[in-house]
């Protein structure tokens, strides 16, 4: 499963990413994190751009804040565009403790894992928020 690491997440994925290959789950299970930068992807790009790449790509998108006003902001694309066969976006509900918390951090991990082991059953939920 390919993850598309919101660019406000740069520094937390590194963490993220580095917790779940010492607990060997990329043994187990194929994770990879690419950043907007690999996928040529402007920093400043809206949400519609960043959901509908996410999508055509076979990506999750990992983020923590993504807007919820406007005619392009993540809430209103996913009520125009998503159907049962969207990927969902996984929405880590807070970040600085995905840092500074082992436990919480740990939590993420098992919830994510469950997404990516279980992924046609999430498909079209929209947003899910972890842990």
């Amino acid at each position: 499963m390919i993850f598309l690491i919101d660019h406000n997440l740069k520094g937390h994925a590194l963490i993220f990413f580095g917790a779940i290959a010492s607990q060997g789950w990329l043994d187990v299970v194929p994770i990879r994190f690419v950043t907007f930068l690999e996928m040529e992807l402007s920093i400043d790009s809206d949400d519609r751009t960043v959901w509908q790449l996410a999508q055509e790509n076979q990506m999750v998108l990992l983020t923590a804040n993504r807007s919820m006003k406007g005619k392009d902001s993540l809430e209103q694309v996913m009520r125009e565009e998503n159907t049962s066969a969207s990927l969902p976006v996984v929405t880590i509900s807070n970040a600085d403790r995905l840092l500074n918390d082992s436990e919480y951090r740990n939590r993420c991990i098992e919830s994510l894992i469950e997404i990516v082991l279980d992924i046609d059953s999430y498909r079209g939920a929209r947003q899910i928020f972890i842990p």
